[in-house]
């Protein structure tokens, strides 16, 4: 047998979500952003999941406006993203410090980020206390259909992470399968 114990703690990187985002939020005075990994898309519509907690200074702007941006980063970005992770809105503005550019979506305060390759405008439906998961309904979706660089990366769980690779097209296994217009 190949197959070798993984201590239980080491579990979830094998099914770890993918990509990185940068959450921006804007508590009515200033803007955020934090990194975050621990999200999933739920449906089409799309509702997305994610985890965070007081810990986090944008956590209480999130509880508070019910709204903000899921932006996407790409690997170009990725040292900027995990330096952003790794401090707090509370002592440093975001935005001025790692030289990212501010834009106003459509459905409330929450900025777009303009060097993301798309920014998903959301509204928070729930807030699940036990576990500290918000569910997000995206409102408005952007992207950046001339940015060159494409590829997203994703967290492991121990401080590495992986970028995305070749895409495999396997659409046609799948297509009465697939909702509309996708």
């Amino acid at each position: 047998m190949a197959l070798q114990k993984l201590p239980l703690e080491k579990a979830f990187m094998l099914v770890e979500p993918g990509p990185v985002l940068l959450v921006t939020t804007n508590d009515g005075r200033k803007n955020n952003i934090m990194t975050i990994t621990w999200h999933m898309v739920m449906d089409f519509t799309p509702q997305i999941a994610l985890t965070t907690g007081p810990w986090n200074h944008s956590f209480q702007a999130l509880r508070d406006t019910k709204e903000c941006v899921l932006a996407v980063p790409t690997v170009d970005l990725a040292e900027k993203a995990v330096a952003i992770g790794d401090c707090s809105g509370a002592d440093v503005d975001k935005f001025r410090g790692f030289g990212l550019t501010p834009l106003p979506g459509l459905g409330g305060k929450a900025p777009l980020i303009s060097e993301c390759l798309a920014c998903l405008e959301c509204r928070v439906l729930d807030y699940v206390e036990p576990y500290g998961i918000f569910i997000l309904r995206s409102t408005q979706a952007w992207m950046d259909l001339e940015r060159r660089e494409r590829r997203t990366f994703h967290a492991n769980g121990d401080g590495t992470f992986r970028a995305d690779g070749e895409t495999l097209c396997l659409r046609s296994l799948m297509e009465d399968k697939l909702p509309p217009g996708v």
